[in-house]
């Protein structure tokens, strides 16, 4: 397959610490890029990329944006745990802008989903790419939501979608549950290229981790696009073996230290009752 796409790309997000570093990997691929996000983008440009500041909410600019482009990457919006009217615009209204620019488009979409819209699976349970979604915030809860938008658009209109459920991207694994979580920056990269250059995808599913021996995650839809992911925080496994928390329930399920945020329960749920 050739190694640049036709169309532009069009990457939402792209002054947040993932957007920068996929601007520079792609942009040193010879890609044509337009990039947006909501606040200025920090680094120089790479050639022959263009930078737009427009908020997700805008669905005017992001149709504007969009136009001719042959994929979008969507890292945009809030991507931590905030308050519900927080998320509400750029993750839920500003997602449906996004697929309305690509149904007009003929456009593929590479949705940022999380393994937060998992999150309150138990860590000793692998799982699947169609495993229940268990979100451990509304951070989690919209990203939930952000797949399945991408289900009804490729049903309904067609629009392929690659949901890639990130775990942990950081240059560098920093505690012992991102063992099992971690993705490099380069496959990260990597990724992005292969989704957006294979010949089809339909609706899928990716687990967004290195090739880590702790995963909690197994098969999905990498095959499709022919992505192989080629790091692993296996290395960093003695230096990162103690650094646990003193939490219980955060050591208890797959999305650690969300699951925790605001949790009011004076006891666990059963264990395994929502688990397949």
């Amino acid at each position: 397959m050739t190694e640049i796409p036709t169309k532009p790309v069009l990457l939402t997000g792209a002054s947040g610490n993932l957007g920068r570093h996929l601007a520079k990997a792609l942009g040193a691929r010879g890609w044509t890029l337009v990039l947006t996000d909501i606040v200025p983008f920090p680094d120089p440009l790479p050639p022959g990329a263009t930078f737009t500041k427009a908020d997700l909410n805008d669905g005017v600019t992001i149709l504007r944006l969009a136009t001719g482009c042959g994929m979008i990457l969507h890292f945009g919006g809030v991507s931590t745990e905030h308050p519900f009217e927080e998320v509400l615009g750029p993750n839920i209204r500003g997602l449906y802008h996004i697929y309305e620019a690509a149904r007009r488009e003929g456009a593929r979409v590479l949705f940022a989903s999380s393994n937060h819209s998992i999150g309150f699976h138990e860590r000793e349970t692998p799982l699947d790419d169609d495993c229940q979604f268990m979100p451990d915030g509304y951070y989690g809860l919209s990203k939930a939501y952000g797949e399945l938008m991408g289900r009804m658009y490729w049903f309904k209109h067609g629009v392929e979608n690659v949901n890639v459920r990130i775990g942990s991207s950081f240059p560098e694994p920093i505690d012992a549950r991102m063992l099992s979580t971690w993705l490099s920056y380069d496959d990260l990269a990597r990724l992005c290229a292969a989704a957006t250059l294979a010949e089809k995808t339909g609706s899928c599913v990716i687990w967004g981790a290195s090739a880590n021996s702790r995963t909690y995650w197994r098969h999905d839809a990498r095959e499709t696009i022919g992505w192989l992911p080629q790091d692993s925080a296996d290395p960093f496994a003695a230096q990162m073996a103690g650094k646990v928390s003193d939490n219980a329930i955060q050591e208890r399920y797959q999305g650690g230290g969300y699951t925790v945020m605001d949790y009011t329960r004076t006891a666990p749920p059963p264990g395994k009752l929502f688990n397949r």
